[in-house]
């Protein structure tokens, strides 16, 4: 699999398995996935920087802030500058622009990513687009999404035992699973991309 937000060694250790016993190593891997999955949705975003930088057209009517000292396009996740190019144009020819900062301010070196690229003056007007050359996710997967995954992830595991949604033991008597993990909500809620419209 790939681009989970936790390693499978760790799962292992949390549910008390062997290191070495592998028979249960895909559904693992699967919860991993599926919670790793599950968590982008919640959030809107992901967590995973990209291998390599890829290109994103935006169109900056809708997705442009009027900030004191500019306006700031609003962009997807940026985890690195290596290889950001930022162009305006059309699909007929596009120029390349230097004049633009990173928002916010000083984001990959607190292990934030991009969200915005401020410009003094506007982004352009009518059939203007601006193509955005990145390695987009975040620097690194922050701790706290980390740890929901592993919370998400062991749910996940032990949910073929409670297939109708309830578990329970002589102690305890009978209960029925929460939809929503409090504790993984707690974790994310902080990293849910805001909507605005």
């Amino acid at each position: 699999m790939a681009n989970e937000y936790a390693d499978l060694g760790t799962l292992k250790r949390q549910l008390g398995l062997d290191d070495t016993d592998d028979s249960r190593d895909a559904l693992l891997e699967q919860a991993l996935t599926t919670a790793s999955r599950s968590i982008d949705r919640a959030c809107g975003r992901r967590f995973w920087l990209d291998g390599t930088a890829v290109q994103r057209v935006y169109r900056p009517h809708g997705r442009t802030v009027i900030e004191p000292d500019g306006t700031a396009l609003l962009v997807d996740d940026i985890g690195s500058s290596t290889g950001l190019l930022v162009e305006t144009g059309s699909a007929a020819a596009w120029s390349t622009l230097t004049d633009w900062e990173a928002l916010p301010d000083n984001a990959l070196t607190i292990g934030r990513p991009i969200t915005g690229l401020l410009r003094f003056g506007s982004w352009g007007i009518g059939s203007n687009r601006v193509r955005v050359t990145a390695r987009y996710g975040w620097p690194a997967v922050p701790d706290e999404i980390a740890q929901a995954t592993l919370i998400q992830a062991n749910r996940l595991f032990k949910r073929k035992d409670s297939p109708e949604g309830v578990t329970g033991s002589a102690e305890w008597g009978v209960v029925r699973l929460s939809r929503r993990d409090p504790d993984v909500w707690n974790l994310i809620e902080p990293y849910v991309l805001p909507a605005f419209g």
